[in-house]
């Protein structure tokens, strides 16, 4: 899937397409509730069982002449607790190269936030050992999300940490930037706090065209119309619920065109206010 933002090209290339149950991330995301008021959801991101869908997906964007990837998705052959994410063997590298992204050409990796699912594909194993997929890019991460997870002693994020952010780190193709950081005259990181302490969002502004990535800031786009409805994996939640408050406002009033790094969209789509929250409209 391809889109213009005026002149920044993005691509979408998806690792995963699944569904799943509210115990996986949503837990106030039931059936029963999802079954009023939630018409718009139908077909694109619900299921014919009122299942979730969820996606795992990086996005590929050309601007200014970089090639950017924003979150490398879970990884091939990386240990995960969840069954669905668990020593994958995928063809995200072969998916992305025929994109025009091959590991070689890229120039700059973002990540939103370091939890396994949007860091996954930073490494890849070749004999035994983790190393960088994109040896020529810099990796961009958060100062303050870096901090926090080198603080970490769960198995969550020390796993994550070893296999797919430490060995970028030992290969020195780290950039420690600030959560509102220029990439290009075109995309910037904005600060979106609460699903982690340094998780960014990533801005996109060209030829008078607007459109941000959201990286966690909402999983399912059920959290527009609830945005009280927390996610499992927030580490702050009021927080969380906050910053989604102050995001579905920002998006609605100025028009944005929101791109879902989960949502299971065919392309970007539009927020509006509806009733006392916000709703998902696909032209």
């Amino acid at each position: 899937m391809n889109w213009n933002i005026g002149d920044v090209l993005v691509k979408s290339v998806i690792e995963l397409d699944i569904s799943v149950d509210p115990d996986f991330s949503l837990p106030d995301a039931t059936a029963k509730n999802l079954s009023s008021d939630f018409d718009w959801l139908k077909p694109y991101f619900v299921d014919q069982d009122g299942r979730l869908k969820f996606r795992v997906q990086a996005l590929l964007i050309e601007s200014y002449g970089q090639k950017i990837i924003i979150d490398t998705c879970i990884g091939n052959d990386k240990k995960r607790a969840e069954p669905a994410f668990n020593e994958l063997n995928g063809f995200f590298l072969e998916d992305i190269t025929k994109a025009g992204f091959s590991r070689h050409d890229v120039n700059i990796v973002v990540c939103t936030h370091l939890h396994y699912d949007h860091v996954g594909w930073n490494t890849m194993k070749v004999h035994g050992e983790w190393i960088p997929t994109f040896p020529n890019a810099r990796y961009l991460m958060a100062e303050s999300e870096v901090k926090y997870c080198k603080e970490q002693e769960d198995d969550f994020w020390v796993k994550t940490f070893g296999d797919s952010v430490a060995p970028v780190f030992k290969a020195g193709l780290v950039d420690l930037v600030d959560c509102n950081y220029q990439i290009t005259p075109e995309i910037r990181l904005f600060h979106t706090p609460g699903h982690t302490p340094g998780h960014c969002s990533v801005a996109i502004t060209s030829q008078g065209k607007n459109a941000v990535i959201t990286g966690d800031v909402m999983h399912h786009p059920c959290q527009c119309a609830h945005p009280d409805w927390l996610c499992t994996a927030d580490t702050s939640p009021e927080q969380a619920e906050a910053t989604r408050r102050a995001f579905l406002e920002k998006v609605s009033e100025q028009n944005i065109l929101v791109i879902g790094t989960h949502w299971s969209a065919p392309k970007p789509v539009k927020i509006s206010k509806h009733n006392m929250a916000w709703k998902v409209d696909i032209a």
